[in-house]
């Protein structure tokens, strides 16, 4: 069907940010993203119910059949998150997970040192952002909870170390597609003293969101860091509450069961180990084969930027559950054990794909509307070149924040930054370029609509919109210090310059809230 065109309208940007503020305002997702899906389908169908209809059936069936086959990406995403969920559900029921929080009880003594542990298998999982936060979430959640660590904290760990650490790694898949995305930039305008891999490398200093993001969540978990909603989570964890019951159950990958198996650690490193390996194995292989059918030679990056992510992911779900099956198998478990694996496992999954459906949904009419080619019509050439890097990392910030997407955004403002640079300030292009990421992992980071903040959610088993508002002063904070960061790579053409504004900004803020939480735990411990 024809659809009006937006890309030169304003009406695009009304259906993500009405999801925006209604899921802020009412906390139900689904009744915000469904609102916002109706809305822009409205629009784009000029308001005629028939043709809205038709529309919205065609958008949702597009997810998973599209050009006469069935959605491969989609599917393969679905098929993976199922598996995990059954991998986990086995794991609970055998005992595993069980064994691994007695396990950190015994060698964590406090709350700081289950952070840290944490914190360690987090920094481990950095292929892709779906794996991080649906395989460390359900693993490390018996831990923190143990030691009353609230499950927004626990999300706020999971999110601030996916995006942020794909999209400074090259091996992983973010690295992959960013590096494919600058390549075309380079042949674009004939630029052939680096290579793309080499330009990636130069990036990552630039990138003072991702950069700044994860030492925050260093200084997180050291410290008492709790500010904004963070704080009353945290001071409701250590009475008890995991989650606030008044506002309702967690959207998350809550498994349980009330025999559990007398299964051990190995029950649950074997698994993992496999769950990690084979995927570096399967996305080398699938990549090596895209390589061979181009008569390309091989190489790690190459076969990274080629490989079939999804597909790779479920094979990996497949080799893992295959070993936990076979580990089981030693324990003994009843027939009534082993049938209720897959159900629980499932089902445990089911209000993370409801969500996640509803993202994409929203990805494809957003898309539909141009919103993101409207938000990129904002930029001027008039705007002083000074100010650019500024100017874009803020674009790039609420385009994917209306968008729920980072890989959109890069897709329309990498090159676009690129072409303004060039034309105007060939030493900006680095910067900008660096502007773009950054932003676009921030807007990602915090959209209530970012399908790796819905499964950071879920894998934390915290409640979707509370992830959201706990995790948003924590982002706020380090995108303003990168603003100023970008503002000085702008006038100064120094990099140096931009982390060192960045930097001063960020010690400044973190000892304000330290001193600040260190006064108020004095005054509430005199009460």
């Amino acid at each position: 069907m024809n659809l009006i065109q937006y890309s030169d309208s304003v009406l695009s940007v009304v259906p993500p940010l009405l999801t925006v503020i209604l899921a802020i305002t009412t906390r139900r997702v689904l009744l915000s993203i469904g609102t916002g899906i109706v809305t822009g389908a409205l629009l784009l169908s000029n308001y005629q119910p028939l043709n809205t209809l038709k529309y919205l059936l065609e958008t949702v069936a597009g997810l998973v059949w599209h050009d006469g086959a069935i959605n491969s990406g989609n599917a393969h995403m679905l098929l993976f998150m199922l598996l995990l969920g059954v991998l986990i559900s086995l794991m609970t029921i055998s005992g595993a997970t069980k064994a691994f929080a007695q396990w950190g009880v015994r060698h964590c003594k406090d709350r700081r040192s289950a952070k840290i542990l944490t914190g360690a298998m987090l920094f481990t999982f950095f292929i892709d952002d779906f794996f991080h936060s649906l395989s460390v979430g359900p693993i490390c959640r018996p831990v923190t909870d143990r030691f009353q660590i609230s499950r927004a904290k626990l999300a706020y760990f999971l999110d601030s170390t996916a995006a942020p650490l794909c999209v400074v790694t090259p091996i992983s898949s973010w690295g992959a597609y960013i590096i494919a995305i600058l390549g075309g930039i380079l042949a674009t305008n004939h630029i052939t003293d680096i290579s793309p891999i080499s330009l990636f490398v130069q990036l990552v200093p630039m990138n003072l969101y991702a950069i700044f993001t994860l030492l925050l969540v260093f200084i997180v978990i050291g410290t008492r860091f709790d500010i904004g909603a963070m704080r009353k989570h945290e001071q409701m964890a250590e009475q008890g509450n995991l989650w606030d019951e008044a506002k309702g159950h967690p959207h998350g990958l809550e498994i349980t069961t009330e025999d559990e198996g007398n299964g051990s650690m190995i029950d649950m490193i074997l698994p993992i180990l496999t769950l990690t390996l084979s995927s570096v194995g399967f996305m080398l292989e699938s990549g090596a084969e895209v390589l061979a059918a181009n008569h390309q030679a091989f190489s790690f990056i190459a076969a990274i930027e080629h490989t079939n992510v999804g597909l790779s992911l479920v094979y990996a779900a497949l080799c893992s559950l295959a070993v936990s099956v076979l580990l089981a198998l030693r324990l003994k478990m009843s027939v009534k054990t082993w049938l209720t694996v897959a159900p629980k496992g499932v089902q445990a999954m089911i209000p993370a794909i409801v969500i996640l459906f509803f993202a994409w949904t929203i990805g494809t009419v957003v898309t539909d509307l141009e919103t993101g080619k409207y938000l990129a019509s904002l930029i001027q050439t008039s705007i002083p070149v000074q100010l650019l890097p500024a100017l874009v990392f803020l674009l790039a910030c609420g385009m994917s924040f209306a968008t729920g997407t980072s890989w959109g955004t890069f897709g329309i403002m990498l090159p676009l930054a690129g072409d303004i640079a060039i034309a105007t300030d060939i030493q900006l292009l680095m910067p900008m370029l660096a502007a773009v990421l950054a932003g676009s992992v921030f807007g990602d980071h915090c959209s209530p609509i970012s399908s790796t903040s819905i499964l950071s959610s879920a894998g934390a088993g915290c409640h979707h919109m509370d992830h959201i508002m706990t995790q948003l002063p924590y982002a706020l904070i380090v995108a303003f210090g990168a603003f100023l960061g970008y503002l000085a790579m702008g006038i100064t053409h120094s990099t140096v310059a931009g982390i060192a504004v960045c930097g001063a900004w960020f010690i400044i803020s973190c000892l304000f809230f330290l001193r600040r939480n260190k006064r108020q735990q004095l005054v509430a411990a005199n009460v």
